[in-house]
């Protein structure tokens, strides 16, 4: 693995990365390699849509609707 030393950032983008960062549950390191894969599209924003539990319903909670439900909440 590389790794990249960014100078000079202007204390804006650093701010607003660093907001996105905490918004999204993430490193501001994680968040900046996120937006350079996304940017570069090397990764693709992925929206799931989860279905929620509809209230005095009983379901089935799954490892695949936590997951889920997990990743929403990071997006």
């Amino acid at each position: 693995m590389y790794s990249l030393v960014i100078k000079d950032v202007p204390e804006e983008l650093h701010e607003r990365l660093k907001t996105e960062a905490a918004k999204h549950h993430r490193s501001l390191t994680n968040e900046a390699l996120t937006l350079l894969k996304l940017a570069l599209h090397i990764e693709e924003k992925k929206f799931t849509k989860i279905t929620l539990p509809v209230k005095g319903q009983k379901f089935l909670l799954t490892d695949d609707w936590l997951d889920a439900a997990k990743r929403e909440g990071r997006e």
